[in-house]
């Protein structure tokens, strides 16, 4: 029951790390009366989260791995709150922007060190649900903040929601401290490697790769579809922006702990990104009919089971699990930085086929990736096999 408790615990605080994209998400309005000047500007204050983790996303899982994970979150989740604060306090764009650029320090931490500690937690009977579990937690932020976070910018302005979510991110913090296992520490190999080999080794490397090149593809049309489904799908009722992360959040906790039970992580992430082709091609031929949206984000959620699952399966040290998390949150952070401004360009150039025809691409690509780095997994232990 305790290691159950930590696990849902670790997770709790990882709704904070996805609340940092989400509550601007959810106070964009709020944001843009709050800086009327800004225009194009405030863009940046979504993306900017991202860029750092796209740049030292491998260089956190190194850190993580050598300082141990106990560390890296309760330090993240104390910066990101520190940086929520200084945001809620409405100071001039160049400063908020600084903040939000810091709290992708913050937001890296977690989404690295949050997964790693739950492998290290979990037995191994529990480890598929509760990577599942954990890979939830950007739907569940997003869906809680379509939610909740305009009735609390009524009630108590964008800067309400913003000190909410730094008193929440220090709640957690001040739980976590005396509860999580010792840190582990352990030394990454390569460590006189410059950055450049080191990016080189680590996505030239079928195993500890593979979960962050399919979150690369998942990534970068999860957001953007949610933020662009107006134009992805005119007169979608307004419920269906909350309605698509909790589909792909029931699919990830029913049906995909089911699979994981019986087949590879991996496998099942192939097949949803499959699914996902199929109903986005069904988007296309019926203008965008809700149904097809639904089915599509219930298919998105057997990727999102899959993606983190892969790790502890793929990935068997502390160390590699870390840098493994590491190349998912910098090929997240990718999809995010990319996914919405490229899919807006379409949209814009191109018009809506050419869009939805780009994601089936990547949905595609995905299902790919897997199964040219799955054929070199193979190769490698038929060799390995045939040297003994």
């Amino acid at each position: 029951m305790r290691v159950t408790l930590v696990i849902f615990t670790i997770w709790l605080a990882g709704l904070g790390g996805a609340g940092q994209y989400a509550k601007l998400a959810a106070g964009f309005g709020a944001l843009s009366e709050a800086y009327p000047g800004a225009g194009a500007a405030l863009g940046f204050a979504v993306s900017l989260l991202s860029f750092l983790g796209l740049l030292f996303g491998l260089y956190a899982g190194r850190l993580v791995a050598r300082f141990g994970a106990k560390r890296a979150l309760i330090g993240g989740l104390v910066l990101g709150a520190a940086m929520s604060g200084i945001e809620a306090l409405s100071p001039a764009l160049p400063i908020f922007l600084a903040a939000r650029l810091i709290e992708g320090l913050s937001h890296l931490a977690i989404v690295v060190a949050a997964p790693t500690l739950i492998a290290e937690t979990a037995p191994e009977r529990m480890r598929p649900a509760a990577m599942t579990l954990w890979s939830t937690f950007f739907s569940v932020a997003f869906a809680l903040a379509a939610f909740a976070g305009p009735a609390v910018i009524e009630a108590y302005g964008l800067s309400g929601l913003l000190f909410g979510h730094a008193a929440y991110l220090l709640a957690m913090a001040a739980i976590l401290a005396p509860v999580l296992p010792r840190p582990e520490r352990s030394e990454p190999a390569g460590e006189s490697d410059g950055i450049i080999r080191r990016h080189v080794r680590l996505y030239g490397n079928p195993w500890l790769s593979a979960p962050g090149w399919g979150w690369l593809f998942y990534t970068f049309t999860f957001v953007a579809v949610l933020t662009l489904l107006p134009e992805v799908a005119p007169g979608a009722p307004l419920w269906l922006a909350t309605a698509l992360p909790l589909a792909a959040i029931m699919t990830s906790l029913t049906l995909g702990v089911v699979l994981l039970s019986r087949f590879s992580a991996v496998q099942i992430s192939v097949a949803g990104f499959g699914l996902s082709a199929i109903l986005t091609l069904a988007l296309l031929a019926t203008g965008g009919a809700t149904w097809a949206l639904l089915g599509l984000f219930l298919c998105l959620g057997l990727v999102q089971a899959a993606g983190f699952a892969a790790v502890p399966q793929l990935a068997h040290t502390a160390s590699d699990r870390a840098m493994a998390n590491g190349a998912i949150a910098q090929m997240g952070n990718l999809g995010n930085l990319t996914g919405t401004p490229v899919l807006l360009a379409l949209l814009s150039v191109a018009g809506r086929d050419a869009a939805l025809l780009t994601l089936v691409a990547c949905y595609v690509a995905g299902a790919g990736a897997h199964a040219v780095l799955g054929a070199r997994r193979a190769a490698q232990e038929a060799s390995a096999s045939r040297a003994t």
